[in-house]
C-alpha cells in the first residue's frame, strides 16, 4: 500500500440542537431512542476536511481501516467516485465493492487504487448523515487521466 488511513465513525447524543454553539451535554434519552445529534468521522465534525483531508496520489494504492465505535448506528461506508478493489469485512475477502456495511462495534478494511486526481468524499451512504457530520475527503493529486474521466465543456 502507498497510503494507509484509519477512520472511525461514531454517533453522539446531545441535548442541544445540531451545530448549536457551546457545550454539548450528553442526552441519555436521545441515546436510548437512537436519535443522534451527530454522526461523525474521527470524533468531530470536519475532522477529515479542509487542511485535515486525507492525502493520496494518482496511481497510489490506498487502504482504509474503517471502524464504527457506535454505540448504536451501523454504517454503509463508501468513497464516492471509487470502487473498492478489495473489502475485508470480518476477515473475509470481497472484490469490486462500492459500499460496505459495518456494524456498530465492528470494522473492515478496504483497498483501492485511485486513477484520477480530485477530491473524493468519504461518506456513510445513509446520506442524511452528511448533515450530521459523517463526511470526509481524500485529496488526490497527480496527472489527469482523460481516457478514464474527462470534464465536458457545456459551451
Amino acid at each position: 500500500m502507498d497510503k494507509e488511513f484509519y477512520v472511525m465513525e461514531g454517533d453522539l447524543y446531545t441535548e442541544c440542537k445540531v451545530n448549536e454553539p457551546g457545550l454539548q451535554r450528553f442526552s441519555l434519552d436521545k441515546m436510548l431512542a437512537e436519535q443522534p445529534g451527530y454522526i461523525v468521522f474521527n470524533g468531530a465534525v470536519g475532522s477529515l476536511s479542509g487542511d485535515k483531508a486525507l492525502k493520496a496520489k494518482v496511481g497510489g494504492r490506498v487502504r482504509i481501516y474503517f471502524g464504527v465505535g457506535g454505540p448504536n448506528i451501523v454504517s454503509s461506508f463508501d468513497v464516492i467516485g471509487e470502487i473498492f478493489d478489495e473489502v475485508h469485512p470480518e476477515g473475509e475477502g470481497l472484490h469490486d465493492v462500492q459500499t460496505t456495511l459495518v456494524r456498530a462495534g465492528g470494522a473492515t478494511c478496504v483497498d483501492f487504487t485511485i486513477e484520477v486526481p480530485g477530491n473524493y468524499i468519504l461518506v456513510d451512504h445513509s446520506l442524511s448523515r452528511l448533515v450530521r457530520g459523517a463526511a470526509g475527503f481524500i485529496t488526490v493529486t497527480g496527472a489527469d487521466a482523460p481516457h478514464i474521466f474527462k470534464a465536458i465543456d457545456d459551451n
